[in-house]
């Protein structure tokens, strides 16, 4: 292996866009294959076989899975049960709907009628994306001390 092909690999490990290849398993195993695939199994069932006969306790093992499987089950309905609210959605809301933003929700409504009315009588030409945002920014900074009190 020479020094170019060293700086080649290196380079190749390094980058990111590198690609793995994986070959997929051949459905049509020749006859050596399924021969060294059986003894393989062979020896794993062996060994599986000795380690069961070694563990006296093998019948209580069941029971004490069943338990653990029980006490998962009812961790994660508990954790689906506590999913956390985020307050910063509602706190918005009552922004949008408080006096402070009271200037461009009307700007943003007005907006919302003409173009709806514009499209039941042929086609609107024009949008409401610049009301929104100014009646979004307005119930973000309205919101934001409010939020920053919730979760300290």
């Amino acid at each position: 292996m020479g020094f170019w092909d060293t700086i080649t690999d290196l380079v190749e490990a390094a980058t990111p866009w590198a690609t793995a290849h994986a070959e997929a398993p051949a459905k049509d195993l020749p006859e050596e294959t399924t021969a060294e695939t059986t003894k393989e199994e062979e020896s794993t069932k062996a060994e599986t076989e000795t380690a069961a006969a070694e563990e006296p306790a093998a019948e209580e093992e069941p029971a004490a899975e069943e338990e653990a499987e029980e006490e998962a089950e009812e961790e994660e309905e508990e954790e689906e049960e506590e999913e956390p609210v985020d307050p910063k959605e509602e706190l918005e809301e009552e922004c949008r709907n408080s006096k402070q933003c009271s200037p461009a929700k009307h700007h943003f409504d007005e907006c919302v009628e003409r173009v709806t009315s514009a499209e039941s009588e042929g086609g609107a030409k024009e949008d409401c994306v610049e009301e929104f945002f100014h009646l979004a920014h307005c119930a973000t900074q309205c919101a934001a001390p409010k939020l920053w009190s919730v979760l300290k």
